[in-house]
């Protein structure tokens, strides 16, 4: 179990899903977790916990973190699956809102904090239909793509401060975010046999992997993609 004592840690999203399994394996392993969402995580002793609405940030929110900051876990996504032709303007800007520039937002306020680690990582979350195209999903897969350009930049721009950034692309999960997209046992059935692996993605499978990514055992990968999927991204059974 790699060792957290000691490390301050920020999780944005940790009120839900992804963000909170993370925060619950951290705080386990030691670390000092710092919450950042418009929700309060209930049940987590988190150092500290600051409102933030990312689709809002005035650069102020997050100013009583920690001078040193070991890692940064970005956990808000969206789900908006509609036909190319049903798509608003209002949902593209929705889509980047939240997923990129919220990050985006967030790592320029946190990046000196990062920085004076000496040896900080950063998580983002992508998803698997950025190169493994699906129907339905153009204005998510659009952001998320920009994401992923955001992280590969970052990772060679901060590499020389030994600030590792790294994106995890899942498949679909079962968080509160793809309840509707769960919804059913036929629904569960359908989506579990679209993966090579035989089911949907959990949160203990995002968790542990953004874990490893946060941790000092993961400091020699950075500018990566790291397919989270059940096998959809990559394999075909005959």
């Amino acid at each position: 179990m790699a060792n957290f004592e000691g490390k301050n840690i920020l999780i944005v999203g940790a009120s839900s899903g992804i963000g909170y399994d993370l925060a619950g394996k951290l705080i386990e392993s030691g670390a000092n977790v710092y919450s950042a969402s418009r929700n309060k995580p209930e049940g987590l002793e988190v150092k500290a916990h600051f409102n933030l609405d990312v689709t809002d940030i005035s650069g102020d929110e997050l100013k009583e973190l920690p001078k040193e900051l070991h890692g940064f876990a970005y956990c808000p996504g969206t789900i908006n699956l509609k036909p190319f032709n049903r798509l608003k303007d209002s949902d593209l800007r929705n889509d980047f809102e939240i997923n990129v520039v919220g990050a985006f937002k967030v790592i320029q306020a946190v990046l000196t904090n990062l920085k004076k680690a000496k040896g900080g990582q950063i998580v983002l979350f992508s998803t698997v239909a950025v190169n493994s195209g699906m129907n339905f999903h153009a204005s998510i897969s659009a952001a998320k793509g920009a994401l992923e350009g955001l992280a590969k930049s970052l990772a060679a721009e901060l590499a020389g401060n030994q600030v590792c950034v790294n994106v995890i692309a899942p498949s679909l999960t079962n968080t509160p975010l793809a309840s509707k997209l769960l919804s059913s046992e036929d629904k569960q059935e359908a989506s579990a046999k679209r993966h090579p692996i035989g089911r949907v993605g959990t949160t203990n499978d995002m968790a542990s992997t953004a874990k490893f990514l946060l941790s000092e055992d993961a400091s020699w990968i950075t500018g990566q993609v790291l397919g989270v999927d059940g096998g959809m991204s990559a394999l075909r059974l005959l």
